[in-house]
């Protein structure tokens, strides 16, 4: 007996406008294809109610048919082989007292029963029953007229077909969608294809979403795929499997890059990278980002704005040269440290990395602004270049990610996550990792959930992530791992112990087994239990599978609403402004001591030599003959005096100098 009517039915009846109903596509509603429509010859004496029949494909073992309102669209109906008739009420299901009986009257008939689901609308309703004729139809999608359907089912996302022929449909529940995933496999076994898959899905569902485009393939996401495209065969034919209906749609992209090429610019300051992630990105000692904690704090502490890198390096310089004041407060300030930090920031410029410090920086809002259509944002970034500096490309999305964090509101368990972060090239956040970096990203991922955020590391191997966090992702897309290594055994065997077991098959020869586009795959069911593992077949995406070409892209930058905000850069007065203001002030001042200086040397100067060609007219001829002898002496004396002072005034202005090209982060010496 068919004991419940399938979740897919009721989202296309909720957003249908009318009765009328086609074969389904693949945007987005349930997990049912409508086989047959056609007016039943009971419908003048019946009435409206039984004006139409839809006939859908079986769920389980049983065939069904479900009879529709033509006229309110309220009314649902399904009978199982045995006779049997249940009655489904939009997303609730009535059970009539029992095998067919409603208030005590036998079915097929008229009878009358009170509604009391809760859902606000639920009235008394009159059900007819009509004759049907059982018909069974391939599982597949179902749809409303003018609405793309498929990709979501009532209650999540459509990933693939699993079980004995693939029939049987695989979903990530929205409301589990928070609870975190991932997605692993070998290189070329269908990551991208499941990771765009996720994306159009979620964002269909109007969920904001962000992944990094490390090959350049995933930007075809902004373009539709079509019936020329190289892959179109073997989609469609993937797609007559599982029983779906391949159509092409795009998505609303925003594209992003470090380095402003090929997006808008993505920047943040140094100060909100802060210190943790900075010495992360620097590969700095623990004594080295001692040092760099003490000149993040004193510039928080004297008002100093730290935004871009000549910021953090006038600071730096400032600490260094104010070591002696400095350390009695916050600890031993080497000038070696300064140095090797100063040497880092060197290295860190020529990867290009100083365009991504400066304003205006990212608002994250800015990410999650719906598309007019409702459906979620897809933030790409582009990657391929940023590759070529692992370090910086795995900072960049941690700080992302402990942005969201610091910024989301708590939302407690909601339907469907607020935001989704895809982390491709996941292994490059831990490698190398000291344990407390590790500990703060465990941090992050098991408290974010709360926030509504669901974070999916991509990797080739699930050993890559930490025992702690791995322990945390509950939606799971294992495509196919080679072992030939000892090494490579044992982490195969390692991956297929966390999964629920299926006895239909053995977890480890399957994800050895599994083809391109197969992955053995395990979502939360309801309560966040763990779902059974399967092997499923996922399914094609919507969108072009590929990258842009120039031309596309320059289009859909051009029409971006975010190219006025991002993409002029914004330098406003901040810390290397403010100290190279002190430093002139400073020059100024030594300038004029200087010249005051200068001016009451010469005095002194013209006053010895007054006095020494003064003549003496009371003395004896030889007194008289011998005082210009002593009078030169005393000039000569007064020479020497002069010139020493000189020089004493000249080392004095050249050490001047070198404290100010200090200060203005040109170059720090020790002294």
């Amino acid at each position: 007996m068919l004991n419940r009517c399938p979740r897919a039915i009721s989202t296309p009846a909720r957003g249908c406008q009318r009765a009328k109903l086609r074969g389904g596509g693949p945007g987005g509603g349930g997990a049912l294809q409508l086989r047959e429509q056609r007016v039943m010859p009971e419908a003048e004496e019946k009435g409206p109610e039984c004006g139409a029949l839809f006939i859908f494909p079986p769920v389980g073992p049983a065939d069904f048919v479900i009879g529709m309102n033509a006229k309110t669209e309220r009314k649902f109906r399904q009978q199982s082989n045995d006779g049997s008739v249940n009655t489904c009420f939009r997303e609730r299901m009535l059970h009539p007292n029992g095998g067919g009986q409603s208030d005590g009257e036998k079915s097929p008939g008229a009878a009358a029963s009170r509604c009391r689901a809760g859902s606000g609308w639920h009235r008394e309703v009159k059900f007819v029953f009509c004759p049907v004729t059982m018909v069974r139809a391939p599982a597949g999608a179902l749809a409303c007229e003018g609405r793309m359907t498929g990709v979501l089912t009532e209650a999540g996302i459509f990933v693939g077909g699993g079980g004995e022929g693939h029939a049987l449909p695989q979903q990530l529940l929205l409301k589990y969608g928070n609870r975190h995933g991932l997605v692993a496999g070998a290189t070329g076994t269908g990551k991208t294809v499941t990771l765009q898959v996720l994306a159009e899905a979620f964002s269909t569902a109007g969920v904001p979403v962000f992944m990094a485009d490390v090959k350049g393939d995933l930007a075809g996401i902004a373009m539709p795929g079509t019936a020329t495209g190289k892959l179109h065969e073997a989609f469609a034919a993937r797609a007559a499997t599982i029983g779906y209906e391949l159509a092409y749609r795009d998505f609303p992209v925003t594209f992003w890059d470090l380095f402003g090429e090929q997006g808008h610019p993505v920047r943040t300051t140094v100060s909100d990278m802060g210190p943790l992630l900075l010495s992360r990105l620097l590969g700095l000692t623990e004594a080295q980002e001692g040092v760099l904690n003490i000149a993040f704090h004193v510039a928080d502490s004297e008002g100093l704005a730290l935004l871009d890198m000549a910021d953090l390096r006038a600071m730096l310089v400032n600490v260094g040269e104010r070591a002696d004041e400095l350390s009695l407060r916050y600890g031993n300030i080497a000038p070696q440290s300064v140095g090797a930090i100063q040497r880092a920031l060197l290295v860190l410029e020529n990867q290009g990395a100083v365009k991504f410090f400066g304003e205006p920086a990212l608002d994250l809002a800015d990410m999650m602004i719906p598309a007019p259509d409702g459906r979620g944002r897809v933030n790409v970034l582009a990657a391929d270049k940023l590759m070529g500096s692992p370090r910086l490309y795995a900072t960049f999305l941690l700080w992302l990610l402990s942005e969201l964090f610091e910024q989301l509101p708590e939302v407690g368990d909601p339907d469907k996550p607020t935001f989704v972060f895809f982390f491709d090239e996941a292994h490059l956040l831990f490698d190398d990792a000291p344990k407390a970096l590790v500990d703060k990203v465990e941090q992050v991922a098991r408290l974010i959930r709360s926030k509504g955020v669901g974070v999916y590391f991509v990797t080739q191997n699930p050993a890559d992530v930490p025992e702690d966090i791995l322990g945390q992702l509950g939606n799971r897309v294992q495509h196919a791992l080679r072992a030939f290594t000892a090494r490579d055994q044992k982490d195969l065997k390692r991956a297929a112990e966390n999964y629920r077991a299926n006895p239909r098959f053995d977890t480890e020869d399957a994800i050895r087994e599994v083809g391109t586009g197969e992955a053995v795959t395990s979502f939360l069911e309801a309560k966040g239990v763990p779902g059974v593992v399967e092997r499923t077949l996922v399914r094609p995406p919507q969108s072009r599978l590929g990258p842009l070409r120039p031309e596309e892209r320059r289009a859909i930058l051009a029409s971006s609403p975010f190219g006025l905000k991002y993409d002029k850069v914004v330098d406003r007065e901040s810390a290397y402004e403010i100290l190279t203001a002190r430093a002139a002030a400073a020059a100024k001042d030594a300038a004029e001591a200087e010249a005051t200086a200068q001016k009451a040397d010469r005095t002194e100067e013209a006053r010895e030599f007054r006095n020494a060609r003064r003549y003496d007219g009371g003395g004896s001829d030889k007194t008289a003959r011998t005082a210009p002898r002593r009078s030169s002496s005393a000039r000569n004396d007064s020479l020497l005096e002069t010139f020493g002072k000189s020089l004493v005034r000249q080392l004095g202005t050249k050490a001047g100098q070198q404290i100010v090209r200090g200060v203005l982060g040109t170059l720090f010496r020790a002294r």
